[in-house]
């Protein structure tokens, strides 16, 4: 019999500091012919979704991984047959070779990165909380399917690791209740079970999500993958860097005026709106210039210093959740660049049509708080990074103005810049000396210039 070559499928690089994502979909099946680039599953980092292409055509022999698992970046999470289809047992023992967990596995990697198995012995490791006991989606939709209630699911027997009700254990049950067999006893809750997806394994029993009981005067609410991710990241950040935060009070009354000139010419031209996001991001690629040692990030004992500028801007989803896609080598455009990709990025943000790449490798990040009508805030730095920035609300309020007349005071459009920084690498003359030179930039926009 020919033996064809068998290619592994791996989970792609997604950006430097992506080690991990989570399967949400296979779109093939195993047996399916594929053609080369086709999509074969549904995959999510942290804040993007997107979808895994076929390397080569051929036939999906094995999927060695289940929808909802968390999957290192480079680890193989399929094998493709090229034609006639090599023998199981080389399908097997490739698989059991490729997932074996390796010493870099990420720590939410530990539990996850097992051979796929048939679904009947499989253990599932995304698990979904209810009461004190865990259950995989499948055994819930297959609970929902047949009708089997909460109390009486919890009241199966679990053949699986620690205890946990598996697809076999279910349709048994179900199949026991249709020919009027008694329901089994009540198990004990099991010991211990793995984290959610997406969390570290070593999360403190503290952390684990609350039964899912409610009284008349409390809804409970679970939180969706992406917002678990992003709490994570936010306790890391403040757990990793010792956060300070300087103030500035810059006046951008050039800024406005220029806008206001401008924005219904611009309009009518480019089709699209102009804000003052790509000023500020103007300012801030121009500022990091005049201070390289803020756009750095850190290793160990070791300062790694970033050549290209790549500033994220934070952006508030319809769900209320938060995603930073990334303009890279923001020092090198112009306005009118910087216009068009912000827009492009923020429109896409909204539709849930970035790609993962555009949300990686950023070295600085700016959040506009002032968009909810905030005067200042103390944004969490978005590690790897050292340093963000809040741009606050801009306002009218009377202000000394300097004439070699002398003082007066007139109405100027005022906003409050607050960066906060990692005191680890950057000290308060270096981050208030940055935050600084953003509000000169700012306060000597020209407001006869052209875009």
């Amino acid at each position: 019999m020919n033996s064809m070559a068998q290619v592994e499928l791996k989970m792609p690089k997604m950006g430097e500091s992506v080690h991990e994502a989570t399967i949400i979909r296979w779109l093939k099946n195993e047996g399916d012919r594929i053609e080369a680039d086709e999509s074969l599953l549904e995959i999510a980092t942290d804040k993007v979704d997107s979808e895994v292409p076929s390397i080569s055509a051929g036939t999906l022999s094995k999927r060695l991984f289940n929808e909802g698992d968390v999957v290192q970046v480079g680890t193989v999470i399929a094998l493709i047959e090229d034609g006639s289809g090599a023998s199981a047992g080389s399908s097997n023992g490739q698989a059991q070779k490729v997932a074996a967990p390796t010493p870099a596995a990420a720590p939410a990697m530990v539990a996850a990165a097992v051979p796929y198995v048939p679904a009947a012995t499989a253990a599932p490791v995304q698990v979904v909380s209810g009461g004190n006991r865990f259950y995989s989606p499948l055994v819930r939709t297959i609970a929902s399917t047949e009708g089997v209630g909460q109390a009486e699911l919890d009241s199966i027997p679990g053949t699986g690791a620690e205890g946990r009700v598996t697809k076999k254990d279910i349709l048994s049950y179900v199949d026991s209740r249709k020919n009027g067999s008694p329901a089994p006893a009540i198990q004990p809750a099991p010991v211990a079970a793995p984290a959610p997806a997406g969390t570290s394994t070593l999360t403190p029993a503290a952390k684990v999500a609350p039964a899912t009981s409610v009284s008349g005067d409390v809804e409970i609410i679970e939180m969706d993958r992406m917002r678990k991710i992003i709490a994570d990241h936010m306790v890391m950040s403040k757990q990793t860097s010792p956060h300070v935060t300087s103030y500035v009070e810059a006046d951008v009354t050039n800024l406005v005026l220029w806008r206001e000139r401008i924005k219904k010419n611009f309009e009518k031209r480019e089709g699209e709106k102009i804000t003052y996001t790509p000023v500020f991001i103007e300012a801030v690629a121009r500022a990091i210039r005049d201070f390289p040692m803020v756009n750095i990030s850190v290793e160990g004992t070791k300062i790694l210093r970033k050549k290209n500028i790549n500033i994220g801007m934070a952006a508030a989803l319809p769900s209320g959740n938060l995603i930073v896609p990334v303009i890279k080598n923001a020092d090198q455009m112009n306005l009118l660049g910087l216009t068009k990709r912000v827009n492009d990025l923020a429109n896409r943000a909204r539709a849930n049509k970035l790609q993962p790449d555009e949300i990686q490798g950023g070295t600085f990040t700016i959040t506009n708080v002032g968009s909810f009508g905030n005067v200042m805030g103390t944004p969490i730095i978005n590690q790897p990074q050292v340093a963000i920035l809040a741009v606050g609300a801009i306002r009218k309020k009377p202000a000394v103005i300097e004439t070699p007349q002398g003082d007066t005071i007139g109405i100027r459009h005022m906003m409050f810049l607050s960066l906060s920084y990692d005191h680890r690498v950057v000290d308060g003359m270096l981050g208030g000396s940055l935050v600084r030179r953003i509000a000169d930039y700012l306060e000597q926009f020209d407001p006869e210039r052209e875009i």
